[in-house]
């Protein structure tokens, strides 16, 4: 075994060794290749070519293949929207990514491949982009009933879904707004409008005023602001996804914003009959899907369960595919050479979800909406921030993810690695920490600096004290109320900061919530922090820095989470100024990705450097599995990786030797 956990290691982890925003525990795989200065599939000229295609056939089936798979989610990661074009959550986007199409894939390398577009091409060094979609892809309803054909300007309408201010209320369009001529405009065009008149629009002052043309019914043509070799990238994200007009016809406006899995109208590998909120939902194959020789189970199965505990029972009795292990049962497991699952313990590839602490800078009282001014006053001052990120100590809560090797997990950059390289091969968050004094190490964790923490927590003890803040101060932490896992995790949590920073100074204090984070915390403002992911819905550092800047209403964390236009320090507004003028300004490069890299790498650092946020862990877990994850889509962004197609399985549990073998295989296949 420790011959696999170090060739793992090698291969999968650049430094030592990932819409959309993911919530506390998402399955997305992260990446094994990266997108380089120049986009995939792009020759040095700038002409894109199409690369190995979704459609190339499958191997013929074992004997001992699984044609059921049952998969599981935690019920906190329960749904709330069908409609792929709001979403920006990956509880939502793992399982209608295998619903919808976009107009490209990725392979189980990172590449990209063709979708519903067969081909595509720039003949301008990213300027122009030319997606030509294939023939007889269909819309069919949850019966697998025949209701339309997909055309280019089914694009055009979801486009204008997405910018349409009264229609998806900002989801999504940051990415758009920053790439495609004109789409801020007719943002804000649609928000000055009234509601009526906002959702009254079609799209003829879309075509007026955006960037994006269907020159037929196959040929969709995009115009960016300017040579944006990544762009491509972009349209494995739903933000660039389709959406039927007769459907947003017959449901209207607000039915189609509220879609359900029975009404809806699908074009990916599978449909959806079965849908029983916080129990199961069930995946059967489209019949009329147009890749006919993908390979596809015959049903895939979501059981919801409180916890990860429950998940190990469940896999035990044989109702589940695959389980990632909870720190007890790994440790169980690991510890007894006659364990029944000894043999099968594998590491799962790292995910594609970095994972920060966030501040929130101006929250409310638990029980009012009253400012919480104590807390709101201390997170404000950056020695008691710095106490925070040079304090903590992460080891103790990485070891809940993997106890094996927990500092596989750690987590020193706001962005995830493996997203992008610099053209001499430099990895960019090897660049980052470069520039915030980090090696990384899998024998301490070196950001903590007890004599640096002790320093900055006394400053901000007198600095604090004088402004009439109380000691210890809380820190409002909200879990799920019935998620046993999320408890034990809290607790460890709390006595690790008892622990590294003394409960003189700042105290954890958790609380819960029934079953909504997004109604009962986050939007009346009640948590202090929250502990969340990211993972990128296209290939360059823009898209993770940009949820951080202020004064931009499409920065989804700024403005979802930790309410950062309401900042009333001034010293700590214009920090963030700073950072947003460095942000863009990086986005403002397009010539030279070198320098755009660099940018982004000087911004992150800064952010950092000042704690506008902790970066915390990612996600490298254990699990017993039924599937070969290296035949699994693996791709740095987009929402690609949770399709259930191509997967090569065994109804024998895979051991950890097997692994070994595909880990080799991967790395001496053609495409890395």
């Amino acid at each position: 075994m420790k011959k696999l956990l170090a060739f793992v290691l090698a291969a999968a982890m650049v430094f030592t060794l990932t819409a959309c925003g993911g919530g506390s525990t998402p399955t997305t795989e992260a990446p094994k290749t990266t997108t380089t200065a120049a986009a995939p599939g792009t020759t040095a000229s700038g002409q894109t070519t199409a690369a190995t295609p979704e459609t190339t056939a499958p191997p013929a089936p074992a004997a001992n293949e699984v044609t059921d798979w049952v998969h599981y989610l935690t019920q906190v990661n329960e749904m709330e929207t069908f409609n792929i074009l709001y979403s920006q959550a990956n509880k939502e986007l793992q399982v209608l990514t295998n619903c919808i199409d976009g107009l490209l894939s990725n392979d189980n390398y990172g590449n990209l491949v063709p979708g519903l577009a067969e081909k595509w091409e720039t003949t301008d060094g990213g300027k122009t982009w030319t997606f030509h979609l294939r023939d007889g892809v269909k819309w069919v309803d949850v019966k697998g009933t025949e209701k339309a054909d997909v055309t280019a300007e089914d694009f055009l309408w979801g486009l204008e879904w997405v910018l349409n201010f009264h229609k998806n209320e900002a989801a999504n369009t940051s990415m758009p707004i920053e790439m495609i001529q004109g789409a801020g405009d007719y943002y804000n065009y649609t928000k000055e409008l009234d509601e009526a008149a906002g959702k009254a629009l079609g799209i003829d002052k879309l075509k007026e005023m955006v960037g994006i043309e269907a020159k037929d019914a196959k040929t969709l043509v995009y115009t960016c602001v300017d040579k944006l070799p990544y762009f491509d990238t972009l349209t494995t994200y739903n933000c660039l996804y389709p959406a039927a007009p007769q459907l947003i016809k017959d449901l209207g406006v607000d039915g189609f914003k509220a879609c359900t899995n029975e009404n809806m109208w699908y074009c990916g590998p599978y449909v959806m009959p079965t849908f029983v909120r916080e129990n199961e939902k069930v995946m059967t194959p489209n019949p009329l899907y147009w890749n006919k020789d993908c390979k596809r189970f015959n049903s895939v199965t979501y059981k919801m369960v409180e916890s990860g505990a429950q998940a190990y029972q469940m896999y035990e009795n044989g109702e589940l595919s695959y389980v990632e292990l909870t720190e007890d049962a790994l440790l169980t497991i690991h510890d007894n050479i006659n364990h029944q699952f000894y043999q099968n313990l594998v590491e799962a590839r790292p995910t594609k979800y970095s994972y920060q602490i966030h501040l929130n800078w101006n929250k409310n009282m638990e029980k009012s909406e009253d400012p919480d001014t104590n807390w709101n006053t201390a997170v404000q001052n950056e020695a008691f921030r710095l106490a925070l990120y040079y304090g903590l100590d992460a080891t103790p809560y990485l070891e809940r993810t993997n106890s094996i090797n927990p500092l596989k997990c750690a987590n020193y950059c706001y962005t995830m690695s493996q997203l992008v390289n610099f053209s001499s091969g430099k990895e960019y968050t090897e660049r980052v920490m470069e520039l915030i004094g980090i090696t990384p190490s899998l024998d301490n964790y070196p950001r903590y600096d007890a004599a640096k923490a002790e320093q900055y927590k006394k400053q901000a003890m007198e600095e604090l004290a004088a402004k009439g803040v109380t000691f210890p101060v809380l820190m409002d932490y909200y879990i799920s109320g019935s998620s046993t896992t999320a408890a034990d995790t809290a607790f460890v949590f709390g006595e690790m900061i008892k622990k590294n920073l003394g409960d003189d100074f700042v105290k954890l204090n958790t609380l819960t919530y029934v079953s909504s984070l997004a109604n009962e915390v986050r939007k009346p403002r009640k948590a202090s922090i929250y502990i969340n992911g990211w993972g990128a819905d296209y290939g360059d550092p823009q898209n993770y820095l940009g949820q951080e800047t202020y004064g931009e209403d499409n920065a989804y964390y700024s403005i979802s989470y930790v309410n950062t236009n309401d900042i009333t320090e001034p010293e700590l507004i214009e920090i963030y100024k700073e950072f947003t003028k460095m942000v863009n300004d990086a986005k403002n490069i397009t010539d030279d990705m070198d320098k755009r890299y660099e940018a982004y790498a000087q911004a992150e650092a800064f952010m950092l450097k000042h704690a506008l946020c902790i970066p915390w862990y990612k996600n490298v877990s254990w699990q017993l599995t039924h599937v070969n994850d290296y035949s699994k889509i693996y791709a740095p962004y987009g929402i690609q990786t949770n399709r259930f197609v191509n997967w090569e399985t065994s109804k024998d549990g895979y051991t950890t030797a097997d692994y070994d073998t595909f880990a080799a295989s991967y790395e001496a296949g053609a495409g890395k």
